[in-house]
């Protein structure tokens, strides 16, 4: 089925962000590989993730909501990817394995933001009054909601073009 693409395989328009990948990660990563055959795809995704780094979230604000749409969509590849970044965020054992069984977090705040990701997500972006006051009332803002849609979007796009492509 999808290829797994090296930079001397890949369409010319992805071999760049391939070659930045695989710097960074000292390989280059399946997922990358195969989302390599769409450079838009592959270049969209990298430059929504970079941005979605660039928020003012925590970093492990972030990755809660990464794991939880990875989750949810059943994406294995971002599961074990996103649970060794937490990991080298210092990330606590219990925080990484309630977010890969989906289960609630002992966290308030980093459970404010699954919560309301699971919320965005069940409607839509039609989130109620309630639910974005319990957000905003565990120290978020509204700045953060924004951010959390934004890394909704760039997170549903991945999870659902490496489960297509079959990423591992």
């Amino acid at each position: 089925m999808f290829a797994e693409h090296t930079v001397e395989t890949a369409p010319a328009e992805s071999r760049a962000a391939m070659e930045r990948t695989a710097a960074a990660f000292g390989k280059t990563p399946s997922a990358v590989a195969r989302l390599a055959e769409s450079p838009e795809l592959l270049n969209g995704f990298l430059e929504l993730s970079a941005s979605f780094e660039r928020t003012t979230l925590e970093p492990v604000a972030r990755e809660v909501v990464i794991m939880t749409v990875a989750v949810r969509n059943d994406c294995h590849i971002c599961v074990t990817m996103h649970t060794a970044k937490l990991r080298k965020l210092g990330a606590e054992a219990e925080v990484i394995t309630a977010l890969r069984e989906g289960r609630a977090l002992g966290d308030e705040r980093l459970e404010a933001v699954r919560q309301f990701t699971l919320e965005v997500l069940a409607r839509a972006g039609g989130v109620g009054d309630e639910e974005l006051k319990r957000f905003l009332a565990a120290g978020h803002t509204e700045r953060n909601a924004l951010e959390v849609v934004m890394g909704i979007g760039t997170y549903t796009m991945s999870t659902l073009a490496n489960r297509l492509t079959r990423a591992t």
